[in-house]
């Protein structure tokens, strides 16, 4: 074979297919890619696809690059997470949220300008519904064999199918976004008996794993997106009685499978029969409301620039509301969590990119949609990607109403992959945004895409020495010396990773408590890394806490205090800091003031709070021997 310029931008063209199916494959199937290791997979997919993009730039002759509206809003956002990433608090997660959207912004941009062909639009779409269709299948199965597995890991969620995902409200935001996808080339696509027979199949099993995540905010959201596609095609002549009759029979089929299968089972039984009676651990709609209300008020004190990307998990101990003691990752909501984390001006750029795409989509509209007639069947695999992945975005945006789908990279990809393809047909509707790449536009594009590569390759490299060191230090035993040695490793591949750096701490802390000669050294040591971990992360309560009990343990009382009044600044409504802090006075023989510290604790969680239980009673015990008369020693004696 002669390799010519035209036949090896062919072979990069399905090189860049053949990534960009290997990720929305392979990120829904390795647990949403929420483990480093999946993301260190995922971002060296992506990094490919930049680099063979840049290949096809230098071998096109006349190369051009296509440069939607919607491509400025993005470039808006990647500079300004640049720029709040370089002024974050918290440097460690703000480089890993900067990473992310600066990698979904490389790939959107590259959707755009090399997948908008229709044979390529068509591969990414049966692949996604290939292997979202397998999870949903894989869904069922878990729940037919009340298996709480997920590969080889046990996950939380008795009563409810997670498919590949951890959480079944993951998986419910992946099915929700395939669902209308799915739907739309089954009734309008230009597909053969044999495909259309497969996608109806496969509509059947993404409905019944949508069903059996039990997630409700999956449910309302599915149903959204498969109502809109529903809806447009019911104006449609040529496609009205499909879409009512087939809305007629998911309606009936629905109340069948629900009524007849679903409401017996005990994932159907806690969460809609009994929504009150969730379990512990468990994020109800009241949990997901006090979550919201912590996301609000750091809006309301940070307005413009936000607490910092990916900020608010660390942040939230100090706005906690008394009721609500779990740690909760995300808001819980996309739209508070982007306003609590960007600012209003992260916000604003955002939401311009949503009335940037519904306009595109508007002016794009005339120019996919089939022309209705009496004798055209009015099937293009065009009009269904146009109206699924449309369809598919809007159960998105519903879904992330109610918990935090774009913070899952498997569903980010997702959604970017639909949101590029989406993007590029804009083409058919004017030639205005095709601009040609002469060799200025090339140089800037090329070094732009692989300085991009470079610095994720850096990134990769700490990650993947710090993945490892971490995984070793996980098999030793708790706070051994062995741990703190591959602790002390992994924190050399990545110095600002302050949970590390916290956990080093821990080790000698609890080394220290076990006496010895060398307890001292080992309390000083062990207060040298929380140091550490508070240079790394300002807003840690946890590492002033050890501090302060370590300088109790050494007996330097008075030097603790200042510590204790920094911990609780940051965490003034959780139990386990406010017990904690009643144990300072203890050591210091103050029992009535312990006392009140113990009761707000256990008023804070009177189940999961044996610090507080145990030690109020020492502290009755203590008053009681105070006020009887009788010799009073220190609670350690």
């Amino acid at each position: 074979m002669v390799f010519t310029r035209k036949n090896l931008d062919w072979w990069c063209l399905r090189g860049l297919l053949a990534l960009v199916m290997a990720l929305v494959a392979f990120a829904p199937l390795a647990f949403g890619s929420v483990d480093p290791w999946a993301l260190l997979v995922v971002l060296g997919l992506a990094s490919g696809v930049a680099t063979l993009w840049v290949v096809r730039l230098w071998l096109s002759r006349k190369p051009k690059l296509l440069w939607p509206p919607l491509a400025w809003a993005v470039l808006a956002f990647v500079l300004y997470a640049l720029g709040r990433y370089l002024t974050a608090d918290i440097e460690y997660v703000a480089r890993w949220e900067w990473l992310q959207v600066l990698v979904f912004a490389f790939l959107f941009l590259a959707l755009v300008n090399n997948l908008h062909g229709q044979a390529e639009m068509e591969a990414v779409s049966y692949t996604l519904i290939a292997v979202a269709t397998g999870i949903a299948g894989y869904a069922v199965l878990q729940l037919l064999n009340h298996s709480a597995n997920v590969w080889n890991v046990v996950a939380p969620g008795a009563g409810r199918a997670s498919g590949t995902y951890i959480s079944p409200n993951h998986l419910a935001g992946l099915l929700a976004m395939v669902l209308p996808l799915a739907l739309a080339f089954l009734l309008v696509g230009r597909v053969g008996i044999i495909a259309r027979v497969l996608l109806g199949y496969a509509l059947l099993a993404l409905a019944a794993g949508l069903a059996v995540t039990f997630s409700r905010g999956g449910w309302v959201a599915g149903g959204v997106g498969i109502l809109f596609v529903l809806g447009v095609l019911i104006f449609h002549a040529n496609h009205r009685l499909k879409a009512i009759l087939l809305l007629l029979g998911l309606l009936l089929g629905g109340t069948v499978f629900v009524t007849g299968y679903l409401s017996k089972t005990t994932g159907y039984m806690h969460r809609v029969k009994s929504p009150d009676a969730e379990g512990p651990g468990v994020v109800d709609l009241s949990s997901r409301a006090m979550m919201w209300q912590g996301a609000l008020a750091m809006w309301a004190d940070h307005f413009w620039l936000g607490v910092g990307p990916a900020h608010y998990d660390y942040r939230f101990r100090q706005y906690r509301p008394e009721p609500m003691q779990l740690r909760p990752d995300r808001a819980h909501n996309d739209y508070l969590n982007l306003l609590a984390d960007w600012g209003a001006v992260g916000g604003a750029i955002v939401f311009s990119g949503v009335g940037i795409l519904i306009f595109s989509l508007r002016k794009t509209w005339p120019h996919v949609r089939r022309e209705e007639n009496s004798f055209g069947t009015g099937q293009s695999n065009r009009f269904a990607f146009f109206l699924g992945a449309t369809g598919g975005l809007v159960a998105l945006l519903v879904h992330s109403v109610v918990d935090f789908d774009l913070h899952i990279p498997a569903n980010a990809l997702v959604g970017v992959t639909l949101l590029g393809l989406l993007a590029s047909n804009v083409r058919f509707a004017t030639e205005r945004h095709w601009r040609h790449a002469g060799w200025p536009l090339k140089t800037v594009l090329t070094v732009v895409l692989l300085g991009g590569v470079a610095y994720v390759a850096v990134q990769e490299w700490r990650l993947a020495g710090e993945v490892r060191w971490l995984a070793r230090a996980e098999a030793l035993p708790n706070f051994s010396p062995e741990r703190a040695a591959a602790l002390t490793q992994a924190h050399a591949c990545e110095p600002k990773n302050f949970q590390t750096a916290y956990d080093i701490g821990e080790c000698f802390r609890t080394q220290s408590l076990d006496g010895g000669s060398d307890y001292e050294e080992k309390a000083m040591r062990a207060m040298n890394w929380y140091a550490l971990a508070l240079r790394t992360n300002p807003w840690d309560g946890y590492s002033y806490l050890r501090t302060g009990m370590c300088l109790d343990w050494l007996g330097k009382y008075r030097e603790a205090e200042p510590f204790f009044s920094q911990a609780e600044q940051r965490d003034p409504n959780g139990y386990y800091m406010v017990a904690n802090i009643g144990w300072h006075y203890v050591q210091i023989g103050d029992y009535a003031l312990a006392r009140q510290w113990f009761l707000r604790s256990r008023k804070l969680d009177s189940q999961h709070n044996d610090i507080a239980r145990n030690y109020l009673a020492i502290c009755e015990q203590k008053l009681a021997e105070k006020a009887s008369g009788r010799p009073t020693f220190p609670a350690g004696f």
